[in-house]
């Protein structure tokens, strides 16, 4: 891995979304950002948190994920670049849907 840091968020197991899993996970994009930008990093890297083995639908996490993020953003002084770096087509295609209908929404 060509970083010199790496933040260990560990995102919510899926049950149902009834155990609080969108804020946790809503959570662990936003302390990560909050975390990287305390340490004045200037770009962090995000894979699909939760989203293999622990479960989490993928048209549930993409919006949470992008949501909390752009809000981490608002506040962030030292992070200027945040990257999806996502696995495979069905993640990405899911992501930059979410994306797009953010930015059409304004």
């Amino acid at each position: 891995l060509p970083a010199r840091h790496v933040i260990h968020a560990v995102g919510p197991v899926w049950h149902g979304g009834s155990s609080r899993e969108p804020e946790l996970l809503a959570s662990a994009y936003r302390s990560s950002i909050r975390l990287a930008d305390a340490h004045k990093l200037r770009s962090v890297a995000f894979p699909s948190i939760s989203t293999g083995i622990f479960g989490y639908p993928l048209e549930k996490a993409a919006p949470t994920a992008l949501r909390a993020a752009r809000d981490a953003l608002v506040t962030a002084i030292h992070v200027h670049e945040l990257r999806f770096v996502l696995y495979d087509e069905m993640t990405f295609s899911a992501y930059e849907n979410v994306l797009l209908a953010m930015q059409e929404a304004g």
